[in-house]
Protein backbone atom coordinates (compact mmCIF):
# COMPACT_ATOMS: atom_id res chain seq x y z
CA UNK A 1 0.00 0.00 0.00
CA UNK A 2 3.01 2.25 0.46
CA UNK A 3 4.14 1.70 -3.05
CA UNK A 4 0.86 2.78 -4.50
CA UNK A 5 0.79 5.78 -1.97
CA UNK A 6 4.34 6.71 -2.80
CA UNK A 7 3.67 6.20 -6.26
CA UNK A 8 0.75 8.36 -6.46
CA UNK A 9 2.34 11.56 -4.94
CA UNK A 10 5.31 10.93 -7.80
CA UNK A 11 2.64 11.40 -10.14
CA UNK A 12 1.08 13.87 -8.87
CA UNK A 13 4.45 15.76 -8.37
CA UNK A 14 5.71 15.23 -11.79
CA UNK A 15 2.37 16.30 -13.29
CA UNK A 16 2.85 19.44 -11.44
CA UNK A 17 6.38 19.85 -12.91
CA UNK A 18 5.78 18.66 -16.25
CA UNK A 19 2.69 21.10 -17.48
CA UNK A 20 0.91 20.41 -20.95
CA UNK A 21 1.79 20.83 -24.23
CA UNK A 22 0.21 20.76 -27.55
CA UNK A 23 -1.74 17.89 -28.68
CA UNK A 24 -1.01 16.41 -32.10
CA UNK A 25 -1.02 13.03 -33.51
CA UNK A 26 3.30 13.54 -33.73
CA UNK A 27 3.54 14.83 -30.18
CA UNK A 28 3.39 13.47 -26.51
CA UNK A 29 0.84 14.46 -24.28
CA UNK A 30 2.18 15.93 -21.26
CA UNK A 31 -0.04 16.12 -18.82
CA UNK A 32 -1.90 19.10 -17.21
CA UNK A 33 -0.31 21.21 -14.29
CA UNK A 34 -2.58 22.31 -11.55
CA UNK A 35 -5.86 24.28 -12.17
CA UNK A 36 -5.48 27.72 -12.89
CA UNK A 37 -7.81 30.83 -13.46
CA UNK A 38 -9.30 33.90 -11.56
CA UNK A 39 -12.38 32.46 -11.30
CA UNK A 40 -11.19 29.15 -9.49
CA UNK A 41 -11.24 29.42 -5.68
CA UNK A 42 -8.63 27.49 -3.52
CA UNK A 43 -11.68 25.35 -2.13
CA UNK A 44 -12.82 24.21 -5.92
CA UNK A 45 -8.48 23.74 -6.60
CA UNK A 46 -8.40 21.28 -3.67
CA UNK A 47 -11.20 19.21 -5.44
CA UNK A 48 -9.55 19.59 -8.52
CA UNK A 49 -6.18 18.43 -7.21
CA UNK A 50 -8.24 15.49 -4.85
CA UNK A 51 -9.63 14.41 -8.31
CA UNK A 52 -6.19 14.20 -9.99
CA UNK A 53 -5.18 11.71 -7.30
CA UNK A 54 -8.00 9.40 -7.33
CA UNK A 55 -7.60 8.96 -11.11
CA UNK A 56 -3.96 9.20 -11.24
CA UNK A 57 -3.59 5.43 -11.99
CA UNK A 58 -6.47 5.69 -14.83
CA UNK A 59 -3.66 6.60 -17.25
CA UNK A 60 -3.64 2.94 -17.38
CA UNK A 61 -6.48 1.56 -19.37
CA UNK A 62 -6.62 -1.91 -17.75
CA UNK A 63 -6.55 -0.37 -14.29
CA UNK A 64 -9.55 1.78 -15.52
CA UNK A 65 -11.04 -1.50 -16.43
CA UNK A 66 -10.05 -3.61 -13.51
CA UNK A 67 -12.19 -0.90 -11.03
CA UNK A 68 -15.70 -0.94 -13.47
CA UNK A 69 -14.19 1.14 -16.43
CA UNK A 70 -15.51 -0.29 -19.53
CA UNK A 71 -15.41 1.36 -23.08
CA UNK A 72 -18.88 2.40 -24.16
CA UNK A 73 -17.91 2.29 -28.23
CA UNK A 74 -18.55 6.50 -27.90
CA UNK A 75 -15.76 8.93 -29.25
CA UNK A 76 -16.95 12.71 -29.33
CA UNK A 77 -14.77 14.86 -31.55
CA UNK A 78 -13.24 17.64 -29.46
CA UNK A 79 -13.93 15.51 -26.73
CA UNK A 80 -12.45 11.96 -27.39
CA UNK A 81 -13.06 7.87 -26.15
CA UNK A 82 -14.93 7.47 -23.18
CA UNK A 83 -14.80 4.47 -20.53
CA UNK A 84 -17.86 4.68 -18.04
CA UNK A 85 -18.53 2.74 -14.80
CA UNK A 86 -21.88 2.39 -14.61
CA UNK A 87 -22.15 1.48 -11.27
CA UNK A 88 -21.61 5.09 -9.87
CA UNK A 89 -23.97 6.61 -11.96
CA UNK A 90 -26.99 7.59 -9.76
CA UNK A 91 -28.54 10.68 -8.63
CA UNK A 92 -25.27 12.05 -6.88
CA UNK A 93 -22.26 14.37 -7.45
CA UNK A 94 -19.31 12.62 -5.81
CA UNK A 95 -15.89 14.90 -7.14
CA UNK A 96 -13.92 11.48 -6.56
CA UNK A 97 -16.05 8.67 -8.14
CA UNK A 98 -16.18 10.08 -12.34
CA UNK A 99 -18.90 8.18 -14.12
CA UNK A 100 -16.53 8.38 -17.08
CA UNK A 101 -12.97 8.69 -18.33
CA UNK A 102 -11.91 10.61 -21.55
CA UNK A 103 -9.06 9.42 -23.58
CA UNK A 104 -7.65 10.79 -26.47
CA UNK A 105 -5.42 9.34 -29.55
CA UNK A 106 -2.37 10.21 -29.07
CA UNK A 107 -0.28 8.42 -32.00
CA UNK A 108 -1.15 4.64 -31.45
CA UNK A 109 -1.45 5.35 -27.30
CA UNK A 110 -4.65 6.26 -25.71
CA UNK A 111 -4.04 8.88 -23.43
CA UNK A 112 -6.27 10.04 -20.30
CA UNK A 113 -7.50 13.63 -21.05
CA UNK A 114 -10.57 14.05 -18.69
CA UNK A 115 -13.03 13.09 -16.68
CA UNK A 116 -16.85 13.42 -17.16
CA UNK A 117 -19.61 13.33 -14.41
CA UNK A 118 -23.22 12.10 -15.51
CA UNK A 119 -25.98 12.77 -13.13
CA UNK A 120 -29.45 11.35 -14.24
CA UNK A 121 -31.71 14.09 -13.18
CA UNK A 122 -35.50 16.06 -13.88
CA UNK A 123 -34.33 18.91 -15.43
CA UNK A 124 -36.65 20.96 -13.45
CA UNK A 125 -34.72 19.87 -10.34
CA UNK A 126 -31.45 21.93 -11.91
CA UNK A 127 -28.13 20.88 -12.02
CA UNK A 128 -25.88 19.17 -9.34
CA UNK A 129 -24.22 21.06 -6.89
CA UNK A 130 -20.71 20.33 -7.62
CA UNK A 131 -17.21 21.65 -7.38
CA UNK A 132 -17.21 24.29 -4.96
CA UNK A 133 -17.81 27.96 -6.67
CA UNK A 134 -19.60 28.52 -9.74
CA UNK A 135 -16.75 27.86 -12.14
CA UNK A 136 -18.43 24.97 -13.35
CA UNK A 137 -21.04 24.53 -15.72
CA UNK A 138 -23.42 21.88 -16.36
CA UNK A 139 -25.08 21.23 -19.47
CA UNK A 140 -28.30 19.05 -19.90
CA UNK A 141 -28.23 16.14 -21.79
CA UNK A 142 -31.68 16.00 -23.41
CA UNK A 143 -31.25 12.19 -24.68
CA UNK A 144 -30.48 10.56 -21.51
CA UNK A 145 -32.09 13.10 -19.04
CA UNK A 146 -29.04 13.84 -17.55
CA UNK A 147 -26.30 16.50 -16.16
CA UNK A 148 -22.63 16.49 -17.76
CA UNK A 149 -19.49 18.24 -16.44
CA UNK A 150 -16.09 17.73 -18.10
CA UNK A 151 -12.93 18.51 -16.23
CA UNK A 152 -9.93 18.42 -18.14
CA UNK A 153 -8.11 18.01 -15.34
CA UNK A 154 -4.80 15.73 -17.77
CA UNK A 155 -4.49 17.80 -20.96
CA UNK A 156 -4.63 22.03 -20.58
CA UNK A 157 -7.86 23.28 -22.42
CA UNK A 158 -7.31 26.73 -23.81
CA UNK A 159 -11.37 27.47 -23.26
CA UNK A 160 -11.03 26.41 -19.67
CA UNK A 161 -10.87 22.81 -17.55
CA UNK A 162 -15.21 23.16 -17.25
CA UNK A 163 -15.46 23.86 -20.66
CA UNK A 164 -17.35 20.72 -22.31
CA UNK A 165 -14.84 20.42 -25.72
CA UNK A 166 -11.24 20.86 -26.04
CA UNK A 167 -9.54 22.54 -29.31
CA UNK A 168 -6.20 20.62 -28.16
CA UNK A 169 -8.41 16.90 -29.11
CA UNK A 170 -9.07 16.49 -32.76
Amino acid sequence: MKTVRVSLILTAVCSVLIGSGPLTTTSTLALAGPPTGDNLLPATRQELARVRTVTAKYHDIIQAEADGYASISFFESGEGFHWENGVQIDANFDPEKPEELIYALVGNHLKLVAVEYFVPSSFEGGPPEGFTGDADVWRWNEEFLAWELDVWIWLDNPDGIFAHLNPRVP
